[in-house]
Parts: structure tokens; C-alpha cells; sequence
């Protein structure tokens, strides 16, 4: 199973997340935001990865990016090591577009070749008009997703826009998690070759 348990305590923060790629999209999260709560809950359901993530702190920048490490190596350590055929199997790329009312969001990612070593990469596209989003600074939506790529190991774009800002986040969320699913996917005829 592509499965991964991982914990992170540091003075600032205590992560825990539990990840399976091959999933149905259930979640149990809690991290003390509840816009990000609401983000991460749409992440596992439109990625079809069962999560789990319970994560406290002192602020929440420190959780959102911890969060992040945590995810990203999970998905690194579900995803197999660069010599897992499993690993070597992936589809690899994987891109969506998500409109949501009168926003829409498109997501690109590259989990890295063969080597599953990856290229480390963000590019993010999304102007916010507001700094607060419920209870989120909408500085921190950028930076989860850097941190999450970079700890991962994968290359990821993301482009949006829109006029409502909660809506804009969470076409980022569903694309990212489609683009996800799509890209952890096994291919068989690249499975069949690696026997």
C-alpha cells in the first residue's frame, strides 16, 4: 500500500499526518484554522487520498508551513523510493482546471522521473485583493504550496483568478488535488515494463 504516518515537534509546532495515495477521499482534520481545515478536507476528497492531520502551534504560519513539510514528505514516503518500481510506474505529470462560480484555478505538476528525485519548483500565478480570508492570511496559501513542493520533491504551477477570494483558494485546492491524483496514478503499461 502507498501509505505514510509522520510526525514533526518543534518548539513552534506538533504535526502529525497519516496519508494513503490509493484512497477514497475520507479526512479527519484539525489544525486550529478553520479555512484551512475546510482546504485541506477538499484537498482528500477530490484527490481520492485518505488524510489525516491534526497539527497545533503558536501561529498559524508556523502550522500552515509545518503542514506543509509534513505533507510533502509524506506524499515523498507513500510515492516509494527512487528505485521502486511502484515509483517508476507513476504517471508523473498531472494538470487540472477547476472552475468554481466566477473563479476558476489550473494546476500543473511534474512528481519528478524515474529517479523520483524532482525538480524542486513553484510557480504561483494568483493575485488576492484581501490579506484575511475567514481565518487565514492569504499570504500563507503561496507558501504552504512552495513548502509542500519543495519538501515533496515536485514541481508544481498554479494559475487563478477570480473575484471572490474563498472561491479562488478552493478551485486552487481542488485543482492541486485533481493534478495530484492524476499524476500518483499507476500506469500499467509502465508497470508492465519495470517486470
Amino acid at each position: 500500500m502507498r501509505t505514510a504516518r509522520l510526525k514533526r515537534s518543534t518548539k513552534e509546532t506538533n504535526v502529525g499526518v497519516e496519508l494513503n495515495l490509493d484512497g477514497t477521499g475520507t479526512s479527519e482534520i484539525s489544525t486550529t484554522i478553520k479555512f484551512f481545515d475546510h482546504m485541506l478536507a477538499t484537498f482528500a476528497k477530490h484527490g481520492f487520498f485518505d488524510l489525516v492531520v491534526k497539527a497545533e502551534g503558536d501561529l498559524s504560519h508556523h502550522i500552515i508551513e509545518d503542514i506543509g513539510i509534513v505533507l510533502g514528505e509524506a506524499f515523498k514516503k507513500a510515492l516509494g523510493t527512487a528505485e521502486s518500481a511502484e515509483r517508476a510506474a507513476i504517471v508523473r505529470f498531472g494538470s487540472a482546471t477547476v472552475p468554481m462560480d466566477e473563479s476558476i484555478a489550473r494546476c500543473a505538476v511534474d512528481l519528478g522521473g524515474i529517479s523520483g528525485v524532482g525538480r524542486c519548483y513553484t510557480v504561483f500565478k494568483a493575485d488576492f485583493e484581501k490579506d484575511l480570508v475567514e481565518d487565514i492570511s492569504t499570504e500563507n496559501i503561496p507558501h504552504f504550496i512552495s513548502t509542500f513542493a519543495t519538501h515533496a520533491s515536485f514541481t508544481i504551477h498554479v494559475w487563478a483568478r477570480g473575484e471572490n477570494e474563498h472561491h479562488k483558494i478552493e478551485a486552487i485546492f481542488k485543482a492541486l488535488a485533481i493534478a495530484l491524483d492524476r499524476a500518483t496514478r499507476l500506469e500499467e503499461r509502465k508497470k508492465a515494463k519495470s517486470r
